[in-house]
Protein backbone atom coordinates (compact mmCIF):
# COMPACT_ATOMS: atom_id res chain seq x y z
CA UNK A 1 0.00 0.00 0.00
CA UNK A 2 1.37 3.20 -0.79
CA UNK A 3 1.54 6.18 1.51
CA UNK A 4 0.05 10.33 0.78
CA UNK A 5 0.96 12.88 3.02
CA UNK A 6 -1.54 15.47 3.05
CA UNK A 7 0.45 18.92 2.75
CA UNK A 8 -1.15 22.14 3.61
CA UNK A 9 -3.38 23.73 1.18
CA UNK A 10 -2.14 26.97 -0.53
CA UNK A 11 -3.13 28.58 -3.34
CA UNK A 12 0.28 27.98 -5.49
CA UNK A 13 0.08 24.10 -4.62
CA UNK A 14 -3.65 23.80 -5.32
CA UNK A 15 -3.18 25.74 -8.55
CA UNK A 16 -3.02 22.69 -11.30
CA UNK A 17 -6.20 21.24 -9.64
CA UNK A 18 -8.52 24.59 -8.85
CA UNK A 19 -8.41 27.48 -6.77
CA UNK A 20 -8.09 28.05 -3.20
CA UNK A 21 -11.11 29.95 -1.87
CA UNK A 22 -10.12 32.30 1.41
CA UNK A 23 -10.30 35.82 2.59
CA UNK A 24 -6.75 35.75 2.57
CA UNK A 25 -5.87 34.97 -0.89
CA UNK A 26 -8.28 37.98 -2.08
CA UNK A 27 -6.86 40.09 -4.78
CA UNK A 28 -9.65 42.36 -4.88
CA UNK A 29 -11.99 43.64 -2.30
CA UNK A 30 -13.78 46.59 -1.55
CA UNK A 31 -16.84 47.95 1.16
CA UNK A 32 -20.63 47.71 0.46
CA UNK A 33 -23.58 48.03 2.92
CA UNK A 34 -22.29 51.78 3.55
CA UNK A 35 -19.19 50.39 4.70
CA UNK A 36 -20.15 47.57 7.31
CA UNK A 37 -19.20 44.91 5.02
CA UNK A 38 -15.72 43.43 3.21
CA UNK A 39 -16.85 41.71 0.16
CA UNK A 40 -13.71 39.58 -1.05
CA UNK A 41 -14.68 39.73 -4.34
CA UNK A 42 -14.23 37.16 -7.38
CA UNK A 43 -12.43 34.56 -5.49
CA UNK A 44 -12.93 31.29 -7.65
CA UNK A 45 -15.61 31.24 -11.02
CA UNK A 46 -18.20 28.40 -11.40
CA UNK A 47 -18.51 27.05 -15.19
CA UNK A 48 -20.95 24.46 -16.35
CA UNK A 49 -21.15 23.13 -20.27
CA UNK A 50 -23.65 21.00 -21.63
CA UNK A 51 -27.22 20.58 -23.05
CA UNK A 52 -28.99 22.30 -20.57
CA UNK A 53 -25.90 22.97 -17.96
CA UNK A 54 -26.42 25.43 -15.59
CA UNK A 55 -24.51 26.46 -12.18
CA UNK A 56 -26.55 25.48 -8.80
CA UNK A 57 -25.31 26.14 -5.07
CA UNK A 58 -26.25 23.27 -3.17
CA UNK A 59 -25.61 22.28 0.67
CA UNK A 60 -24.07 18.97 2.32
CA UNK A 61 -23.85 18.07 5.93
CA UNK A 62 -20.26 15.87 5.71
CA UNK A 63 -19.50 12.80 8.64
CA UNK A 64 -16.07 12.63 9.95
CA UNK A 65 -14.21 9.65 8.32
CA UNK A 66 -11.76 8.34 11.55
CA UNK A 67 -8.20 7.11 10.99
CA UNK A 68 -6.62 5.48 9.05
CA UNK A 69 -8.17 6.92 5.89
CA UNK A 70 -7.94 5.05 2.33
CA UNK A 71 -8.43 6.90 -0.99
CA UNK A 72 -10.21 4.04 -2.83
CA UNK A 73 -11.70 5.82 -5.85
CA UNK A 74 -11.97 9.54 -7.62
CA UNK A 75 -14.00 10.96 -10.13
CA UNK A 76 -13.84 13.83 -12.59
CA UNK A 77 -16.66 15.90 -13.60
CA UNK A 78 -16.28 16.75 -17.66
CA UNK A 79 -19.04 19.73 -17.72
CA UNK A 80 -18.47 21.61 -14.57
CA UNK A 81 -16.55 22.81 -11.63
CA UNK A 82 -17.21 21.96 -8.34
CA UNK A 83 -16.78 24.12 -4.92
CA UNK A 84 -16.72 22.93 -1.12
CA UNK A 85 -17.05 25.85 1.18
CA UNK A 86 -17.49 25.16 4.57
CA UNK A 87 -19.87 26.87 6.33
CA UNK A 88 -18.48 27.38 9.85
CA UNK A 89 -14.04 26.68 10.62
CA UNK A 90 -13.09 23.54 10.03
CA UNK A 91 -10.44 21.16 8.67
CA UNK A 92 -10.64 18.71 5.37
CA UNK A 93 -8.81 16.53 3.72
CA UNK A 94 -8.71 17.11 -0.46
CA UNK A 95 -7.13 14.52 -2.39
CA UNK A 96 -6.67 15.25 -6.08
CA UNK A 97 -4.88 13.80 -9.48
CA UNK A 98 -3.29 14.77 -12.40
CA UNK A 99 -5.08 13.12 -15.30
CA UNK A 100 -3.06 10.51 -17.03
CA UNK A 101 -4.86 8.78 -20.30
CA UNK A 102 -8.19 9.12 -19.15
CA UNK A 103 -7.16 7.90 -15.13
CA UNK A 104 -5.81 9.82 -12.37
CA UNK A 105 -2.30 9.61 -12.04
CA UNK A 106 -0.18 9.69 -8.31
CA UNK A 107 -2.84 10.91 -5.99
CA UNK A 108 -1.58 14.09 -3.92
CA UNK A 109 -3.48 15.19 -0.31
CA UNK A 110 -4.08 18.74 0.59
CA UNK A 111 -5.44 19.74 3.97
CA UNK A 112 -7.48 22.31 4.39
CA UNK A 113 -7.25 24.82 7.34
CA UNK A 114 -10.42 26.55 9.19
CA UNK A 115 -11.24 29.13 6.74
CA UNK A 116 -10.53 27.31 3.51
CA UNK A 117 -12.60 26.18 0.65
CA UNK A 118 -11.93 24.98 -2.68
CA UNK A 119 -13.05 25.07 -6.25
CA UNK A 120 -11.91 22.12 -8.72
CA UNK A 121 -11.31 22.51 -12.24
CA UNK A 122 -13.57 21.13 -14.67
CA UNK A 123 -12.60 17.57 -15.40
CA UNK A 124 -10.41 17.91 -12.34
CA UNK A 125 -9.77 14.04 -10.40
CA UNK A 126 -10.73 14.04 -6.81
CA UNK A 127 -11.29 12.06 -3.96
CA UNK A 128 -14.80 12.52 -1.74
CA UNK A 129 -15.36 15.52 0.66
CA UNK A 130 -13.21 14.06 3.58
CA UNK A 131 -14.26 16.07 6.55
CA UNK A 132 -11.78 14.84 9.95
CA UNK A 133 -13.21 16.21 12.75
CA UNK A 134 -16.69 16.50 13.49
CA UNK A 135 -19.90 17.11 11.27
CA UNK A 136 -19.71 19.98 9.02
CA UNK A 137 -21.50 21.84 6.92
CA UNK A 138 -20.47 22.83 3.34
CA UNK A 139 -21.87 25.15 0.56
CA UNK A 140 -21.38 23.19 -2.59
CA UNK A 141 -21.28 25.02 -5.84
CA UNK A 142 -21.58 22.69 -9.30
CA UNK A 143 -23.38 21.77 -12.62
CA UNK A 144 -26.56 20.76 -13.17
CA UNK A 145 -28.18 19.83 -16.41
CA UNK A 146 -28.28 17.07 -19.26
CA UNK A 147 -25.56 14.95 -20.31
CA UNK A 148 -22.93 12.56 -18.27
CA UNK A 149 -20.90 14.72 -15.32
CA UNK A 150 -19.72 12.12 -13.44
CA UNK A 151 -16.85 9.70 -14.07
CA UNK A 152 -15.68 7.36 -11.47
CA UNK A 153 -12.04 5.13 -11.42
CA UNK A 154 -11.70 3.11 -9.20
CA UNK A 155 -8.05 2.21 -7.80
CA UNK A 156 -6.74 -1.35 -7.81
CA UNK A 157 -4.67 -0.86 -4.75
CA UNK A 158 -5.81 1.59 -2.18
CA UNK A 159 -3.79 4.36 -1.08
CA UNK A 160 -3.30 5.60 2.68
CA UNK A 161 -3.22 8.75 3.52
CA UNK A 162 -1.58 10.53 6.52
CA UNK A 163 -2.25 13.83 8.10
Amino acid sequence: MQIIKALPLTKEAFAPFGDVIEISTAEKSHFINRGTTERFHNLTSAVAFGEDGHVIISMARAQPFAPPIFLTKMERHPLGSQAFIPVSPTRFLITTAPDENGKPGTPLAFLAAPGQGINYFRNTWHGVLTVLESVSDFLIIDREGEGKNLEEHQFTQAYQIEI
